[in-house]
């Protein structure tokens, strides 16, 4: 315990100067300060295997020291175009995501809440593709029950998703098509709160997926047709005479141009040049009779746009390659970017007519991306923490204990849910004591599986639920067993014979829905980390615990802890074993040695990439 206690202190300790200002690289190699903000490409002799790491720190999730050293073996150019355009690497034979088969015939259009639904069932006689009851005790129970099951199924297969695209991840021959997705994913923000469909959720996805790399303004099309965004940004009250502002202004404020770019006329004309624009089911659809065809003044031009000539509008604004370029290079560089930096790159994304490979390409051989305020100083996402730590660990998969999607909202970032349109915060906002605990405990939880670990897609997590669940099970009918608790013997009694002839029930219906959703929902599989660190470590033949533990701090962390740190590492690995003779110790070191590596990930310099 006062071993536990000392490290938690020492977290305590540097969390702060961590989070004002991350610790330099000084024990790696980084090229020096004056090649801050210089886009001139490195060349062969600048080329090493501390460079090579870095690169897929941030052109990826990371590297094993194997892929390092391959990369290490090329030419500058040869290792950017590698992850930049795929050179030299084979075709992605990634699984597609394999659907539970959830969605129901007449769930679409999905009502936006349950007294629509019921009104609508009480006005047709049925909805979501069940008829109502004709005689008898709540006749709308089997559609109110329908209701809550698929807004329960789209979030345990939206984790699937989750899931699916977490092992694409750690697993792709290509990282940065994983590693854009996200960018875009934090961008063209959407969530499954809102949206309520993981399918149009799983459509946008794929969108980044496939075109994250391509033409910015071809993706940006693409994205706006894409039900999830519709939906998300409310396209259905968009409609000629009543447009509906939301899309038109996040568009400008936070997809393409940037803040105080455009006026508040621009962004009503532009809402009407995307009124009619909506989704039946999950595909895009144009409503002729409610989009406006009349004429539009937007930025300076006038004509009867409709959206997509909005967006080639936009598109030759300056400030909008200035605004992606400058966003893209604070997501894979630093955060600072200097005016005149933003300037040259925004200009080489218009030059390219938006092409974000060129850019990237320019970046990431530029002296600047190496250089001393660059290489060590970034904070990693949630995201990138988890599925960076996995892809070093070398395992073929993301482990189901702990989970993957709790895991990484317990530290601020869970997929398909970004807390608002302008996606999550980033940088040191991912840093306060109490998340570098987290982050810890993240650690702990790969290291020593929790042996009382509840799959959180095979149980209720509401507490209503679970209280009618148990009612249930003691024997309760269903209009005792949803009453509230605080009513007493009589008024339970009395509200149970209305109860008798209500037309549903509105919790029986949220217990119900669940249990229909966890039986239908495929479950994520639930293994733990598969890995072998003993066998890991005695494959570099160590003699000694110093080169062992300088091993895993090489393998594991860009930016290595303080001297004092390490020195304390290798004592308590010496006192763990009994000796600092690895050869000794060989029959017992896999544990030592993950209390190590769980110290090691605990250090707020694990942090940093």
């Amino acid at each position: 315990m006062r071993r536990k206690l000392e490290f938690v202190a020492l977290l305590i300790a540097v969390v702060t100067a961590i989070a004002s200002c991350p610790a330099p690289a000084t024990a790696q190699t980084a090229g020096p300060a004056t090649w801050q903000n210089d886009l001139t490409p490195i060349g062969p002799g600048d080329w090493n295997y501390d460079f090579a790491a870095h690169l897929l720190e941030r052109a990826g999730f990371g590297g094993t020291p194997e892929e390092i050293a391959a990369l290490a073996g090329m030419t500058p150019a040869q290792a950017v175009a590698r992850l930049v355009r795929f050179e030299g690497t084979g075709a992605n034979k990634l699984p597609p995501f394999e659907h539970s088969g959830i969605h129901d015939p007449g769930l679409e259009p999905f009502p936006p809440s349950r007294p629509a639904v019921t009104d609508m069932a009480k006005e047709k006689g049925e909805a979501l593709g069940i008829k109502v009851k004709p005689t008898g005790n709540r006749r709308l129970q089997p559609v109110v029950d329908e209701f809550f099951y698929w807004l329960r199924a789209s979030v345990l297969e939206t984790n699937r998703v989750g899931y699916w695209w977490a092992n694409r991840m750690v697993t792709s021959p290509r990282p940065l098509e994983e590693k854009m997705a996200l960018f875009w994913h934090g961008h063209f923000a959407s969530n499954e709160a809102k949206v309520r469909d993981y399918r149009k959720l799983l459509g946008q996805l794929e969108i980044f997926e496939q075109q994250g790399l391509g033409n910015f303004r071809d993706l940006t099309v693409a994205v706006a047709r894409s039900p999830a965004m519709l939906s998300f940004l409310d396209a259905g009250v968009n409609v000629k005479g009543a447009s509906n502002e939301n899309f038109a202004r996040e568009i400008m404020e936070l997809f393409t141009m940037g803040v105080g770019n455009y006026t508040e006329k621009d962004i009503r004309e532009a809402a009407r040049a995307f009124t009619g624009w909506n989704y039946v089911d999950v595909n895009f659809v144009v409503n002729k009779d409610q989009h406006d065809n009349s004429e539009k003044t937007v930025l300076g031009k006038t004509g009867p746009f409709d959206g997509v000539e909005v967006i080639d509008i936009i598109m030759q604004q300056p400030c909008t390659a200035d605004y992606i370029a400058g966003k893209i290079y604070r997501y894979f560089v630093r955060q600072e970017l200097s005016p005149e930096l933003q300037k040259q790159l925004g200009a080489l994304l218009r030059d390219s007519h938006y092409e974000i490979r060129p850019l990237l390409e320019k970046i990431f051989l530029s002296r600047d991306f190496y250089s001393r305020a660059s290489v060590g100083t970034q904070i990693k996402s949630p995201v990138q923490l988890a599925v960076s730590t996995y892809h070093k660990m070398g395992l073929a998969n993301v482990p189901g204990v702990p989970d993957f999607n709790q895991a990484t909202g317990t530290l601020g970032q869970q997929l398909f849910s970004p807390p608002t349109v302008a996606g999550w915060p980033d940088g040191q906002s991912w840093i306060t004591p109490g998340l570098l605990l987290e982050r810890a405990n993240f650690a702990r939880d790969i290291l020593f599986s929790d042996i009382s670990f509840l799959p959180p897609d095979r149980y209720t997590g509401g507490g209503e639920i679970r209280r009618v669940a148990e009612r249930i099970r003691r024997g309760m009918d269903i209009s005792m067993a949803t009453n509230d608790e605080s009513r007493d013997g009589e008024k339970a009694e009395s509200n149970k014979n209305a109860d008798r002839d209500e037309e549903f029930n509105t919790r029986y219906g949220s217990f119900r829905g669940s249990q229909m959703a966890i039986q239908r929902v495929k479950p994520i599989v639930r293994d733990t980390a598969q890995v072998n660190l003993a066998k890991m470590v005695l494959a570099q033949n160590p003699k000694t615990t110093t080169q062992a533990v300088d091993y895993l701090i090489r393998r594991f962390m860009r930016v290595p802890p303080a001297d004092d740190v390490r020195r304390r590492l290798v004592a308590f690995l010496d006192k763990e074993l009994g000796t600092s003779d690895i050869a000794t110790a060989q029959s017992y070191l896999d544990e030592p040695l993950r209390l190590i590596l769980h110290l090691i990930m605990s250090q707020p310099e694990f942090q940093l990439s």
